[in-house]
């Protein structure tokens, strides 16, 4: 059988310091490309991905979970010669970056969630699930999400813009299946009391996924893992406040030892 080509994604970068950053339900990898300018390139090396029904691997068909997304980021870091890297992941990219820790503990050096969906999932009341399940189909439903996490303080204009590019980067079907794999898995004690230096970074405005539910998730699960608040930021800090953003996460990723030579 002839292997899956790799996650189509965007190198940046020529640093020791490996980094795989995986993007969020609403969008592809240019959800990061705000940010992109003002990477430390010389510090690090950066693979930006687009998951099964996304971007350019938008028709790539499977079952479009977080399982088989932590499964595709680890066949990209063996394509890349990645033996180790640390992991970004926006909402439910977090879930498809802590796939990859589960999957593959020993390679993985730092870990930063962005807003992120915990391992256990993100249970929903009827009158959200049906919010959210409704979004694959209505562009409506899509843009009532992106103002609610954002504090519903964001110009009319960039609400519209965030949706049409959603609506463009994502297959309907695809996009729909991977809210029951985030929404609903809970695989928390695959990752629970691992020790590795884990920063998770959430808006201040983000009423979904914002410092408390962290305290009662990630910060519990991890040993080493420590909160940043984005004070002007809500769910979508790459677009909100990209350069605080960048600080907040190479900052850490920078504190880290250097890997010898044999494991880069």
């Amino acid at each position: 059988m002839v292997p899956l080509a790799p996650l189509p994604h965007t190198l940046i970068g020529t640093g020791p310091h490996r980094v795989i950053a995986v993007h969020g339900w609403f969008a592809d990898r240019r959800a990061y490309d705000r940010i992109l300018p003002d990477l430390d390139r010389e510090t690090f090396s950066y693979a930006f991905v687009d998951l099964r029904g996304y971007g350019e691997a938008m028709h790539r068909t499977g079952a479009h979970s977080t399982a088989e997304g932590g499964a595709d980021v680890l066949a990209l870091a063996d394509a890349l010669g990645w033996d180790r890297f640390s992991l970004v992941g926006h909402s439910m990219g977090a879930c498809v970056a802590q796939r990859v820790l589960a999957a593959a503990p020993a390679r993985v050096r730092r870990l930063v969630g962005l807003n992120p969906v915990p391992a256990g999932g993100f249970p929903m009341p009827p009158q959200q699930w049906e919010l959210f399940s409704g979004a694959a189909e209505f562009p409506g439903n899509r843009r009532t999400i992106i103002d609610i996490t954002t504090g519903g303080v964001r110009p009319a204009a960039w609400l519209d813009r965030m949706v049409a590019q959603s609506q463009a980067c994502s297959d309907a079907k695809a996009f729909r299946a991977w809210l029951d794999s985030w929404a609903g898995e809970d695989f928390h004690e695959a990752i629970e009391g691992a020790g590795l230096p884990v920063r998770v970074v959430v808006g201040e405005l983000d009423p979904a996924l914002g410092a408390e539910v962290m305290r009662a998730t990630w910060l519990r699960w991890y040993r080493d893992a420590e909160l940043v608040v984005l004070p002007a930021a809500g769910h979508y800090p790459m677009e909100e406040t990209p350069l605080q953003l960048v600080t907040a996460v190479e900052d850490f990723l920078r504190a880290d030892e250097p890997e010898p030579e044999s494991a880069q």
